[in-house]
């Protein structure tokens, strides 16, 4: 099982809708496809969405698990509804309250 500092490859996105937030959740937990799913968008509910502007960020424990995220809310997702705002190679996931 991963740990939170194993989800250190992260990508944060922006929204203003909130049903493309959940489908950007479920997104995660789909590209993440080993280890601790939840770690990948923990800290991503409406509430922490709302919280930081309009912005959530995914960790996922591998990059290659990050672009799978990224290829697939591409394809689903029309780019006017979201948008990459940042990436980081090293970023670990913090443990949820």
């Amino acid at each position: 099982m991963t740990t939170h500092q194993d989800h250190h490859y992260s990508v944060t996105v922006e929204t203003k809708d909130v049903a493309v937030l959940h489908c950007l959740r479920a997104l995660a937990h789909y590209a993440q496809e080993t280890g601790n799913k939840m770690i990948a968008w923990g800290g991503t509910k409406r509430p922490d969405w709302e919280r930081h502007g309009k912005r959530v960020t995914f960790h996922f424990s591998d990059a290659r698990y990050r672009s799978c995220f990224l290829t697939e809310a591409q394809r689903l997702l029309c780019h006017p509804l979201w948008t990459n705002v940042c990436e980081s190679d090293q970023d670990p996931a913090v443990p949820q309250s």
